[in-house]
């Protein structure tokens, strides 16, 4: 087993994953091998880990993946010295239902795999309070183990102090105390933070964090508290869409979960990637040619110009399947609309129409019934994904592809939708992104 620790906050805001990226790339420069996850669905912090780190991050998520995937997720820090593993939204915030192994919630995979938790508290208008608030985290819930904290955002050395007091009066080690950098503040946008490969001074960023957690935590004990019950396990078996994969990847389609294409590459499936934005057609000797999301919402007017990208696809389903997720499955329609309200072409593959010009927040997990088969996985599938993304839909003609869900189990009305093209080739998509097949 591996010793672990999860870096979690009372709420999102706090600074923690600017913590975690600093602490992975701190002890990088220990000469420890850190393995990163990152607790529930969120699909653009595992690249900024992989950048700290230098290893591959994955999803790990309670609610979408059984025990069994879980555990053999885990498994792919063997050779790694310490896990850490980012903890999403609150350390308790999850949806009601349970899912497989918990509720999507920070503290289930602490307790799932008995990594101790370490609390970044944001300390700013507050002092003593802070204390209170720790105290309560750690002892809401047996079996999660609030192992220390972090102190972020601290204003002065009298503050620090009259925090530190506090919490030594609740009980609670305190690892460390930060103070309010701006420079190295995470930007913000529209679907939260940027993606890492469009941050300029992601190098610079980072050695800037690492440098902070240098100066202001004790990195000693932080390893001496990890621990772990989660005994590696065999890689988890992923069914590839196809044998050879023409994958959409560029600044528009960035978004794959980082575990389905290390199961895909595990399965012998070669990936073909090309870049819509570049105006490069799926390669013709792929089998099936997959779309994932990311923002053509922000690149409308150069995929609309995209005539190679878009006449190669076209030709390419014909006769073989094209699957999108999201963005993705938006190129594939018949339009997108921008904020601006500009109308732009898209590869018309399915009817669909969808617009930015009213922003409406679609937001949470899925649970689909496919009706029709899409690669890799066969009419009747149940399939567990998450939704996240602004755009309304104007038009949608074509037959509904599932019967999807909320983790409540109320009615989703994103269904996704197939359509058969001439050449018997089928083009499919989904507003969710695939997790796992659901257990």
């Amino acid at each position: 087993m591996i010793p672990g620790l999860i870096i979690a906050a009372p709420a999102s805001g706090t600074g923690k994953t600017t913590v975690m990226l600093g602490l992975l790339a701190a002890l990088r420069e220990r000469g420890l091998k850190v393995q990163p996850f990152k607790n529930g669905p969120d699909y653009i912090d595992p690249a900024f880990h992989q950048a700290a780190s230098g290893r591959a991050s994955v999803n790990l998520d309670t609610w979408a993946m059984g025990p069994g995937m879980l555990a053999g997720l885990v498994g792919s820090a063997e050779g790694a010295d310490l896990v850490l593993a980012e903890g999403s939204m609150g350390l308790f915030d999850g949806v009601v239902v349970k899912g497989a192994s918990g509720n999507g919630a920070a503290a289930d995979l602490a307790a799932l795999m008995g990594w101790p938790v370490v609390l970044v508290i944001d300390v700013s208008g507050q002092a003593q309070t802070a204390a209170a608030v720790a105290q309560g985290l750690a002892r809401f819930r047996a079996g999660v183990q609030v192992a220390g904290v972090i102190l972020n955002r601290v204003a002065s050395p009298r503050h620090e102090a009259l925090i530190r007091h506090g919490m030594e009066g609740a009980g609670l080690r305190v690892l460390g105390a930060l103070p309010k950098r701006a420079a190295i503040a995470m930007p913000e946008r529209h679907l939260g933070l940027v993606q890492a490969e469009e941050l300029p001074g992601l190098t610079a960023m980072i050695a800037a964090a690492a440098a902070l957690m240098r100066e202001g935590v004790d990195l000693d004990g932080l390893i001496s508290l990890a621990g772990s019950r989660a005994p590696l396990a065999p890689a988890p078996r992923i069914t590839p869409p196809g044998q050879r994969i023409a994958l959409a990847r560029d600044r528009a389609f960035s978004f794959v979960y980082p575990h389905l294409l290390q199961g895909w590459h595990r399965a012998g499936a070669e990936i073909l990637p090309f870049s819509p934005l570049a105006d490069e057609a799926p390669d013709p000797n792929a089998d099936v040619c997959w779309l994932p999301g990311g923002y053509p919402e922000l690149h409308g007017g150069v995929l609309a110009a995209a005539d190679r990208f878009r006449a190669g696809l076209r030709i390419f389903a014909e006769a073989k399947p094209v699957h999108g997720e999201c963005g993705g499955y938006m190129a594939m329609g018949d339009a997108l609309i921008d904020k601006d309200g500009t109308r732009h072409r898209m590869a018309g593959l399915l009817g669909l129409v969808t617009s930015f010009e009213k922003r409406k927040m679609h937001l949470g997990y899925r649970l689909a019934g496919l009706r029709t088969a899409i690669p890799g996985y066969s009419a009747g599938s149940r399939l567990a994904g998450h939704e996240f993304h602004y755009s309304t839909i104007l038009e949608q003609p074509d037959a509904h592809l599932a019967e999807v869900t909320d983790a409540t189990g109320a009615a989703v009305a994103e269904t996704g939708s197939t359509r058969r093209q001439g050449g018997g080739g089928l083009s499919t998509g989904t507003f969710f992104h695939l997790i796992a097949e659901a257990s």
